[in-house]
């Protein structure tokens, strides 16, 4: 008997249809997938919207807008040792800052620090960048709205400089030519530049003032004047307020412990002499190296201003108070007293309590004899005055941090 019934052997949801020996997909099915793609996008249309209508969707970066009321401060080389703690400043001062460093001379560490002391929105960004590069600080300014630039990324060793003085001519003028030509082409209205006391060389006559004749002696210090020089000429013609501060031999550190001076290991050779002290007083280094004992100072060393570095931050933030359109200030920041390296030694050993071993060695090239400030006109023009003057006190807050972070902030700089 024959059967004629109909097979079950495929399903009715997947069994297609015989058209002169074509198949055709069951409708039943078609219509199900087209009922899934429509599905899925209708989700994806309504995830978009809630998206978009989100806050944060919708509002831009604080650091991409001006605020009224908020100073938007972009500290170039602020992962270093001074830039570090006038980033601090600015932000106990409610400024709104903006870190560019390409951490060759900075460190990851002090950036880590200030994050998280200020962890608000909109307070504290670190961009990555270096300043060579002249098309990422153009987008860094694009991208951000900045009221003023405070500029200290630099090398700044005057040994280093004499062995690769290319290094330092491109480094210091060249990159500030590049910032410069940034803050005009995006109308960034305020510099305060930080510039130093290497600028006057060896003045025959001394206290150094701010009219005596820059003749410097050091790639360092001419280098810098290079800069100083650009920044003069352009303002001649430009309604930017600039403010130059030569300053002197920085040290110190913040008082409250948080930030402090750690350079890399293989710097050592040219660093401040702060921290070559301070390395032979923990045993890092076996000794210190005095290099120069024939000038012509009462104890046959040279004679340096040395300033500290909260003092010197607060010189940056009164200048940044008072610069003007259209005008420029220059001013040395000092304290307008000399102290031999020999008095320092002694002040060091004291504030560490530590026998340091001197070598005394032949002198230094590009060093000279003798440099100290005269500080009257910051003092009348801007009321600023060093408060940190006690050499050995300042040395004291410095070596305590050193104690307590001995392999610096122990924090990579690679990214």
């Amino acid at each position: 008997m024959l059967n004629f019934g109909r097979s079950r052997t495929q399903s009715r949801a997947t069994r297609s249809i015989s058209m002169g020996g074509v198949d055709y997909v069951d409708p039943k099915r078609k219509g199900n997938f087209v009922g899934k793609v429509f599905l899925a996008a209708v989700l994806t249309t309504l995830c978009i919207i809630l998206i978009k209508r989100s806050p944060s969707f919708n509002s831009p970066s604080p650091f991409s807008v001006h605020e009224p009321g908020v100073t938007h401060v972009l500290v170039t080389g602020g992962a270093g040792y001074i830039g570090s703690h006038a980033t601090l400043r600015l932000l106990k001062d409610s400024y709104r800052v903006t870190i560019v460093d390409n951490l060759s001379r900075g460190n990851l560490g002090a950036v880590k620090v200030l994050q998280n002391l200020f962890p608000e929105p909109g307070r504290l960004q670190f961009i990555y960048a270096d300043l060579g590069d002249a098309k990422s600080v153009d987008k860094i300014f694009s991208e951000n709205k900045f009221d003023a630039v405070m500029h200290f990324a630099a090398v700044a060793y005057v040994g280093e400089s004499t062995l690769d003085p290319l290094k330092y001519y491109h480094n210091i003028t060249s990159n500030t030519l590049v910032v410069l030509e940034s803050m005009a082409k995006h109308g960034v209205k305020t510099l305060i530049y930080s510039s130093t006391c290497a600028t006057y060389g060896e003045p025959e006559k001394m206290p150094i003032t701010e009219v005596t004749e820059q003749k410097p002696i050091n790639p360092y210090g001419k280098a810098k004047k290079m800069a100083e020089d650009i920044i003069l000429d352009f303002s001649k013609n430009s309604k930017m307020a600039v403010m130059i501060l030569r300053y002197f031999n920085v040290i110190g550190s913040d008082p409250e412990g948080r930030l402090g001076e750690a350079p890399r290991p293989e710097l050592r050779e040219h660093g401040r002499i702060s921290g070559a002290c301070f390395d032979a007083a923990r045993g890092i280094t076996p000794g210190l190296k005095v290099r120069g004992t024939d000038y012509k100072t009462a104890d046959g060393t040279c004679i340096r201003d040395y300033i500290d570095v909260t003092d010197l931050v607060d010189a940056h933030v009164k200048a940044l108070e008072k610069a003007q359109p259209a005008k420029v200030g220059i001013y040395n920041v000092g304290t307008g007293k000399g102290r031999s390296v020999k008095e320092f030694v002694d002040a060091c050993k004291k504030a560490t309590g530590a026998d340091i071993k001197v070598d005394f060695l032949p002198r230094r090239p590009g060093d000279y004899a003798e440099v100290y400030s005269d500080p009257t006109k910051i003092l009348l023009e801007l009321n600023w005055s060093a408060q940190h003057t006690d050499l050995e006190k300042s040395l004291q807050v410095a070596w305590k941090w050193q104690k307590s972070h001995r392999d610096g902030y122990g924090i990579s700089s690679a990214i």
